[in-house]
């Protein structure tokens, strides 16, 4: 969870792909911090290569700066400097919160007026284009692209589309209502949910954005937002081909999650309907190997943690699966799609920071919610004895129908049951020996002189035995 510390020790995508010789560098926001506690343990500096490392996801950083940089009473939401502000403030703009101040929030009658109330989304930021978050992150990274000498792996991490929901102009007045879908949503939806459903119904930003003009006047913000992070991706993609680096760099387009904005009543993120989960993934193979599948779509169940394998087998090793749990998805980029790829796909959510787990009388261990999903049916099971939810994403693609108190579908509900019990089984904690290793290593305790259950020299490797049975020795019981 954002904010949570990464145990040291965990193997990040940096551990994996430095030793193959590609690096791992950020820029932009990565939103974890380092376990300080597990640090001091094993006295490791954070100035230190390897603490530095350990203290920021395995990344090397080239910029770091997660994008919300909020001050209220109870002080900053992040206490870390911010580059941005910094570029900012070197740009002349005044204040010791030039984010909060001008890259977020509008200026009316010459005044400021803030990105995070949503009666002010469609104004224009009060920034140049040029300087604001998503053109200033791009051109960080063409910065680092110019000056690297040896392979190298960029996590290019924007910040938006994010709230506070404003951009600069001309993008705040790109889109209009007629350029809004409807919301999938129904009425039906809010009559007897799911309990934890119907609390997130309930929250701040859902009850918001409930509401049809809030909805429509933020959603033609966000498509600004989308559009200025599409055009700037144009930029680099440029800077690629003139460089020629875009005949030996694979890109990889995609996103955390999603965002409601009203669809089934919700706002922000939480549970597991379409809108937040299925998140794009658009990737570019520039290999020959690649050419037979180039412009078309693939609807194989991935998942994120598909990724990291894929970066490791592109940079020449061999996927560790003792410690990765994704797949590579170049054979599904190179047209060589397995008989079996996955049969279902799995997502998890603590939402134990969440206000609503008091009304919902849940302890934070308690306050997690796990989806199972193939092509026909997705499973959402919540801890502490709630019901399971059910949709049928052939017949209700919009999950409007929730089918998971339905006597009806009790044998589809134990099948994903199983499937969840199956997945929380799995091996996951042998993180310092492959199956490759333990088969190599099957049987050797025999051949190091380790003898269990040979009632006599017959009943034992003879070439093992004899480093036991038989040697003319001194007799010591003997002797005084």
């Amino acid at each position: 969870y954002n904010g949570y510390p990464l145990r040291v020790g965990e193997m990040t995508l940096g551990d994996h792909l430095r030793p193959l010789g590609m690096g791992c560098w950020l820029v932009g926001k990565t939103h974890m911090r380092a376990d300080k506690a597990g640090m001091e343990r094993l006295g490791l500096s954070p100035d230190s290569v390897i603490g530095a490392r350990q203290a920021e996801c395995g990344f090397d950083i080239w910029v770091r700066d997660d994008g919300l940089w909020s001050e209220g009473p109870g002080g900053r939401y992040d206490p870390a400097e911010s580059p941005y502000e910094a570029y900012l403030k070197a740009r002349g703009y005044e204040g010791e919160t030039p984010w909060a101040d001008f890259a977020n929030a509008a200026l009316e009658d010459g005044k400021t007026a803030s990105g995070w109330f949503l009666q002010n989304a469609g104004k224009p930021a009060n920034i140049r284009e040029e300087d604001s978050e998503t053109p200033w992150l791009t051109g960080e990274a063409i910065s680092f692209i110019e000056q690297a000498e040896t392979p190298w792996c960029v996590h290019l991490s924007y910040i938006k589309p994010h709230w506070p929901y404003i951009v600069p102009a001309p993008y705040h007045a790109m889109f209009g209502p007629n350029q809004v879908l409807a919301a999938n949503r129904s009425e039906a939806e809010r009559v007897d949910p799911h309990p934890v459903y119907g609390e997130f119904m309930q929250t701040p930003v859902a009850r918001a954005f409930s509401k049809e003009d809030v909805r429509t006047k933020v959603i033609a913000t966000y498509m600004g937002l989308i559009k200025q992070a599409d055009d700037q991706m144009g930029r680099l993609f440029t800077f690629l081909e003139e460089t020629g680096r875009m005949d030996d760099t694979m890109i990889v387009i995609t996103s955390d999650h999603g965002d409601y904005l009203g669809d089934h009543w919700l706002g922000e993120k939480d549970l597991f309907y379409e809108p937040s989960v299925k998140v794009p993934l658009i990737i570019y193979d520039p290999s020959e190997a690649a050419d037979r599948t180039r412009g078309t779509t693939c609807d194989e169940l991935v998942e994120a943690i598909d990724l990291a394998p894929t970066f490791i087998e592109i940079a020449g090793g061999t996927v560790p699966d003792h410690i990765i749990e994704g797949r590579s998805l170049l054979p599904l980029l190179h047209g060589q799609i397995p008989g079996q790829w996955r049969e279902y796909a799995i997502s998890e959510y603590d939402f134990s920071t969440s206000p609503i787990c008091e009304k919902l009388g849940l302890a934070p261990r308690d306050a997690r919610l796990f989806m199972v999903a193939d092509k026909n049916w997705k499973f959402m099971h919540a801890e502490d004895g709630f019901r399971p939810m059910l949709f049928d994403l052939l017949n209700d693609p919009d999950e409007l129908h929730d089918l998971g108190a339905s006597a009806d579908h009790g044998a589809v509900i134990a099948l994903m049951q199983r499937r969840l019990a199956d997945w929380s089984r799995r091996m996951s904690q042998r993180g310092t020996m492959s199956d490759a290793q333990i088969l190599r290593n099957r049987g050797n305790a025999t051949a190091k002189g380790i003898l269990l259950g040979a009632e006599s020299p017959g009943d034992a490797d003879p070439k093992v035995a004899a480093f036991y049975e038989g040697k003319r020795r001194k007799n010591w019981r003997d002797t005084t």
